[in-house]
């Protein structure tokens, strides 16, 4: 499991929100929908993303816009057109004012607008921050945009053509899309010369630290020692700890805790799960292991976690 593979494992997509949207000048929509991350892809017509603090970016027919939340941000066809349509959780929309909206209409699956709209947008929001992605979430600035030049993917028109289907599975099917989409951009983003990529990310291209990662992320029921990790990457205990901090920033079995614990987190929200069977999964002896490591590193008990978890579900 790589870098990118082992931390979307968490924030894979159940039931993301995905629309169509087709727009006239002017328009301008404003979201506070408080989702961790979602991404915006322009198909035809130009758009400017406006964070609430940050530049505002435009983009083109091609590109692709992340935007990490939860903080709002507006969606306009130029930086001083007013707000038309707020967006909140859920996906509800309203008028600027809360009354119901005019102008912008239901016009089939997953698609909403004004007919015959000259801008189309392809949006997809991940509504839960799964457990692993802290990680992936706190490297990504609060926007970033891909340029259609920067890439070569097929990625968007398959997209397009899939959204606006309504057959069995379809569900499933966008979701895999949108996880796919998010890969393939973060990859092309993170590769950029002028794009600093985080620390994790490019320990993965040592041949020592990232045989080591990957172990670690492929097998976290191991009962790992520095030792028995240097031993399997071929290298002494010492330079093993010395290198893997100086490239990922801390050490191997400080690493480790924190991916055992994020996959647990991330492991309780599965209906069905026991304390106990996520312990095993994840190195931990005994539920009462977990449980001590999750209270002490989280503040709350696995159980706890679980129950906000289907509260917010």
């Amino acid at each position: 499991m790589d870098a990118l593979a082992g931390l979307l494992d968490g924030p894979r997509a159940r039931g993301a929100f995905l629309l169509r949207s087709l727009l006239s000048p002017p328009w301008s929509l404003r979201i506070e929908d408080h989702a961790p991350l979602t991404l915006v892809a322009a198909v035809r017509g130009e758009a400017w993303v406006l964070p609430d603090n940050g530049d505002p970016v435009r983009m083109c027919p091609g590109d692709v816009a992340i935007v990490r939340g939860p903080d709002p941000y507006t969606v306009a066809d130029a930086p001083e057109t007013p707000p038309q349509a707020v967006i909140h959780p859920g996906g509800r929309c309203s008028a600027p004012d809360g009354e119901p909206l005019a102008g912008l209409t239901d016009l089939g699956v997953r698609t909403w607008g004004r007919p015959g709209g000259s801008t189309v947008l392809l949006t997809g929001t991940y509504q839960l921050e799964g457990e692993i992605s802290r990680r992936l979430l706190a490297a990504l600035p609060t926007l970033l945009v891909l340029p259609e030049s920067a890439w070569d993917c097929p990625l968007i028109p398959l997209l397009g053509d899939e959204i606006v289907k309504d057959e069995p599975g379809q569900e499933a099917v966008l979701d895999r899309l949108l996880d796919l989409l998010l890969i393939a951009v973060l990859r092309a983003w993170f590769a950029r010369p002028d794009v600093r990529a985080p620390a994790w990310y490019r320990a993965h291209s040592d041949p020592v630290v990232g045989r080591a990662l990957r172990m670690l992320h492929n097998n976290p029921e191991r009962p790992w020692t520095v030792a028995a990790l240097a031993s399997d990457a071929g290298v002494s205990r010492a330079a093993l700890a010395r290198r893997f901090t100086g490239l990922v920033g801390e050490p191997p079995m400080g690493y480790l805790t924190s991916w055992r614990l994020a996959l647990a987190a991330d492991l309780l929200r599965q209906p069905g799960a026991t304390v106990g069977a996520v312990a095993r999964k994840v190195g931990y002896g005994s539920a009462f292991a977990l449980s001590t490591a999750f209270k002490r590193e989280r503040g709350i008990s696995p159980q706890q976690h679980r129950a906000g978890a289907v509260a917010a579900g």
